[in-house]
């Protein structure tokens, strides 16, 4: 399925999530780039002290997650600059970033293009943890005339390790929490037409209802069209900026081997295991996509930043891995 476009006016610093450009639909490109903007309340985290630049600004467009939220243990921190920062400014950028923690973990900092920057763990984050990060932009250079003027903090909690496995050959998703199995679902992912992304794919949000069009992914605007939709349906677990969300949808009721009907990209769960998956997760549980004959997600597409191995994710950094400080 897919849905409309929006936007939303830029912000110093929130803790906004990305905005997802359409649902279940599409075969182009997926990526994010720069366009990592959400919809959903935002505030900043600081009040800063404004003081007189050396020259333009740089700011920080968002820092997700969300400062005082709890979420997944695949959440990475996903940064936003206003303006691009130049490749010779990053690793000085990277080290005005600081990342605290209530226990050591592993990780480092990687830029998908020049204006997005994500910190993750090697590997997922430990339950319970706290971090916190400590953006200390004022002064710094993006490398290109412009410099920071202000300093940000977020903090935000890793809660219960709620994991969703899904085998689109199987027709099943498996839900774990903490590492045991709480229910196995019936589930239908994307067609042979239009299949659904592999990997690993963070919550990006959830939302009760969306609103999905085959026209705004550019499937079909012909209502004549097989292809053709234009429904809003419930309970709707938002996967990938370029539109898989897990959901119910009306015109796949009974999901299941049995069904063996494909949607546009999307997993379809019953009416009631779509309402009992969204009670279950929260933005940053990981989503597990395996048997589809479609590649992994991008992994700016959405935070599918576990699509890389941690060899390609340090290739993205400009100072290597590194450990947390002491939160």
């Amino acid at each position: 399925m897919g849905r409309r476009k929006g936007s939303i006016g830029i912000a110093l610093v929130t803790g906004a999530v990305l905005m997802g450009a359409s649902a279940c639909g599409g075969s182009g490109s997926d990526t994010v780039g720069s366009d990592a903007k959400a919809p959903g309340k935002s505030a900043p985290s600081a009040s800063p002290s404004p003081t007189k630049p050396a020259g333009p600004p740089m700011l920080l467009d968002t820092i997700t997650p969300q400062s005082g939220t709890t979420v997944g243990v695949a959440m990475p921190i996903s940064v936003v600059f206003t303006d691009p920062v130049a490749a010779k400014a990053r690793a000085t950028v990277e080290k005005h970033m600081k990342v605290s923690t209530s226990q050591p973990v592993a990780g480092a900092w990687h830029w998908f293009g020049d204006k997005r920057a994500d910190w993750r763990p090697k590997t997922f984050w430990p339950s319970g943890t706290k971090v916190k990060i400590d953006a200390d932009m004022e002064g710094v250079s993006n490398g290109a005339g412009r410099y920071g003027v202000h300093d940000y903090t977020h903090t935000f909690t890793i809660g219960d390790d709620v994991r969703a496995d899904v085998s689109v050959t199987g027709h099943t998703m498996k839900v774990t929490r903490d590492g045991k199995l709480v229910r196995t679902l019936s589930i239908n992912a994307g067609s042979p037409q239009y299949p659904t992304w592999n990997g690993i794919m963070a919550v990006i949000d959830k939302q009760e209802k969306v609103h999905m069009t085959s026209c705004s992914v550019g499937i079909s605007c012909d209502k004549g069209s097989p292809n053709y939709y234009d429904l809003t349906l419930p309970w709707d677990v938002h996967l990938t900026q370029s539109g898989t969300y897990v959901h119910y949808s009306t015109g796949d009721p009974t999901p299941g081997g049995g069904s063996a009907r494909g949607s546009h990209g999307c997993v379809h769960l019953s009416l009631s295991d779509a309402k009992w998956f969204y009670g279950q997760v929260k933005q940053g549980d990981p989503v597990t996509i395996t048997g589809s004959s479609r590649a992994k997600a991008d992994p700016d597409n959405g935070y599918a930043d576990f699509n890389l191995d941690w060899t390609q994710w340090l290739a993205g950094s400009a100072s290597g891995e590194g450990t947390t400080s002491a939160l």
